[in-house]
């Protein structure tokens, strides 16, 4: 019983923080009434157990108490924290209101005893109820969960700034009320009201009062929250069904009072009928847009949740997969808010002087094609609005209304690019057909539009960006073939040149015969990894003879002398990928000096194997070195494709190695290849078949 005082004591306290802090910051709300409410209930019910001044009837006072409970829980939950229209609130909710302030004429006209009879009380604290006490006590407890929903549905929709300014409060209070619905459950479903549950119920007080202080002495001020449209039809469709299952309930009863006479198979079927009947409503398109519309015709001055519109259309028009998904999306989002039972987009064909379907949507399918100078067209042009077909359009001629009334065409909305107009979407026939669309719901179908006509655009750029890529892939790779064919064709001009001077001797067509031959294999080669394109092609790697090929290499490059010289070096490498490197290198250095310049080549060690190749030709500044060199498309020939050190350094890369040039503008380049060094028994090797 202690628990008690100190619930009654917590609750005037968090009373008086309450006003006092409302008064100092002038704002003004009805959270004082329900604590004040509940402390005097409180205390009734402690001198009522204790037996304090039995003349006095406390259980009388209590019902009082009881009876404004609904109305001044009602009416804080109608107006916590939530941002009341200027019209203030709406009329369903000041009728509910009213309606729950009827309980209090109750306990004034009839006596105790038609509410509940105790004869041991307070000894055994049980009031077993009356029918007026049972039907009174039903009522508080379905207006004190109704309560509790609004509530549930402030937390709901509250923003992450005011969450934090308000769920204290709102979990006190729904604590509180859960624990009042709890307590009157008891009349539901024992026809009783046990009050050995008291000190639960006090208990429960004091956590309240407790919360509720501390947010007080953390003040951070008030907040307002928007209660959506979509949480006010959920409570509609909620509180459907609390009426069906408060029927079956009502059945029940009429079963147990009238027994044999009440025919229980046809209660029970009753019941299940109801409910397939409700499945059906609830499942219903045109009962959900006759709902929507009555919710926004007397409660909403906006006819649309936009904050809701528009993170629902973000949210569709971001995770697309494919431009048909997204028009897809599209469509559905049209008929969903917009109540029609079908759409379909019509896009413009370049060049050809016409619109056609793109795509249709729970759409009869529709053939034909609409002219540019189609009536409608030109009064979306003109216009730029919502076509309506229920308007007079004394413009139209009887094809377009043979077209529109064939296909229960409602609305027909523009998509323009700039000034262009580049498709429009045809809405179909309306879910709910005597529904009265104005302005809002045209700017609303407008605005999506433009939103809709831009993802699309985006859609198309990012489809033709990744056929440029492929486009660009498909060059860079044309370019790499090219470059290989160059220095090929390098070569055989080199052969035909030397050919018309020294035709006639031996060695020189047998020298011709083995680089035309190689020349071809090359080709062969190149056709083949063609031929494969696209399918990762790995290194052969094998020892390699590093100064036989450089001799090899300089020998391909004929009508220039090159001179090679150093040690053998074994390294482990393709043996046809480091020949495009060489011959890169020794072709770069011919084109780059003089005719009569040589061009040194050394192949040595110095701690891995390398080739270093000198001309004494134009050389190139820092800034190419550093900007352009190995930048694939620039060169500094006037036939250069700016391939050919790019392709190298890959090469060399691929191996383990690098490439490093010094060079001085008028005076030659040097280039060094260094590779790794092969394994000790597989240069052997090689050095034995040598």
């Amino acid at each position: 019983m202690a628990l008690m005082l100190i619930s009654v004591l917590l609750l005037l306290v968090s009373v008086l923080r309450i006003v006092l802090l409302e008064r100092r910051s002038g704002a003004t709300s009805y959270l004082a009434a329900p604590f004040f409410a509940i402390a005097v209930l409180e205390l009734f019910d402690f001198f009522a157990l204790n037996y304090f001044q039995p003349e006095v009837d406390w259980k009388r006072c209590a019902l009082f108490v009881e009876a404004l409970l609904p109305s001044v829980w009602l009416i804080l939950s109608l107006t916590y924290a939530r941002d009341i229209p200027e019209r203030g609130v709406p009329l369903k909710h000041r009728l509910l209101v009213g309606a729950s302030l009827m309980l209090v004429l109750v306990p004034a006209l009839l006596p105790v005893a038609s509410f509940y009879y105790a004869p041991d009380f307070p000894a055994e604290p049980v009031l077993f109820l009356a029918d007026v006490g049972y039907f009174f006590y039903v009522a508080i407890l379905v207006l004190l969960v109704v309560a509790l929903m609004n509530f549930e549905a402030t937390l709901a929709n509250a923003s992450s700034e005011a969450l934090w300014r308000v769920k204290l409060d709102i979990v006190a209070l729904g604590s509180m009320l859960a624990v009042l619905v709890f307590y009157y459950s008891n009349a539901l479903l024992y026809r009783s009201l046990n009050l050995e549950l008291a000190p639960l119920r006090s208990l429960l007080f004091v956590i309240a009062s407790v919360m509720m202080l501390y947010a007080r002495s953390h003040w951070r001020g008030s907040a307002r929250v928007k209660i959506s449209q979509a949480v006010v039809l959920k409570s509609v469709v909620m509180a459907v069904v609390a009426a069906y299952l408060i029927m079956l309930g009502a059945l029940g009863e009429g079963m147990k009072y009238f027994g044999p006479l009440f025919p229980r198979v046809l209660i029970l079927s009753l019941g299940f009928v109801a409910g397939i009947l409700l499945l059906l409503l609830l499942l219903s398109d045109r009962a959900k847009r006759e709902l929507k519309v009555l919710l926004h015709k007397h409660f909403y001055q906006s006819k649309y949740d936009y904050r809701a519109q528009w993170l629902g259309l973000t949210e569709r028009l971001s995770t697309f997969e494919d431009g048909d998904d997204l028009v897809k999306r599209v469509l559905l989002a049209y008929c969903e808010i917009f109540g029609v039972k079908g759409a379909a987009l019509y896009q413009h064909q370049q060049g050809c002087g016409w619109y056609c379907v793109a795509s249709t949507l729970e759409l009869e399918p529709l053939r034909e094609t609409i002219s540019d100078d189609n009536p409608i067209l030109t009064s979306l042009r003109e216009r730029q609005w919502v076509f309506c077909s229920s308007d007079p359009n004394r413009e139209l001629t009887p094809r377009e209304w043979d077209f529109l009334a064939r296909y229960g065409i409602s609305f027909v909305v523009p998509l323009f690019e700039g000034e262009s107009l580049s498709g429009f979407i045809v809405l179909g026939a309306q879910v709910v057909p005597d529904e009265q669309y104005r302005y809002e719901d045209f700017d609303l179908m407008k605005t999506i539009a433009r939103q809709v006509s831009v993802a699309m655009q985006h859609q198309r750029l990012s489809e033709q960006f990744t056929q440029a890529k492929a486009m660009e892939a498909v060059g860079s790779l044309a370019t790499f073939v090219v470059h290989d064919l160059k220095n090929l064709a390098a070569t055989i001009s080199l052969v035909l040149e030397n050919a018309r001077e020294h035709i006639d001797n031996p060695e020189f067509q047998q020298d011709m015969l083995n680089s035309l031959g190689n020349t071809t294999r090359k080709m062969h080669h190149l056709i083949g990894r063609l031929r494969n394109l696209g399918e990762s092609e790995l290194l052969q790697r094998r020892p390699v003879d590093l100064l036989a090929l450089t001799q090899s290499c300089a020998a391909m490059v004929q009508g220039r002398a090159i001179s090679v010289q150093g040690s053998q070096q074994v390294v482990l490498g393709d043996r046809e990928e480091l020949q495009k490197v060489l011959l890169n290198l020794f072709l770069n250095a011919v084109e780059a000096s003089p005719h009569e310049t040589p061009i040194a080549v050394e192949v040595g060690c110095n701690g891995t194997p390398f080739v270093k190749v000198t001309d004494q030709g134009c050389g190139m500044s820092p800034r190419f070195i550093r900007n352009d060199l190995f930048v694939p498309f620039r060169t500094s020939k006037r036939t250069g494709l700016g391939i050919g050190l790019y392709q190298s350094r890959q090469i060399v890369t691929a191996h383990g190695g690098r490439i490093d040039v010094a060079s001085v503008e008028g005076e030659g380049t040097v280039f060094t290849v260094h590779l790794p060094v092969a394994e000790d028994d597989a240069a052997s090797g090689v050095i034995a078949a040598a």
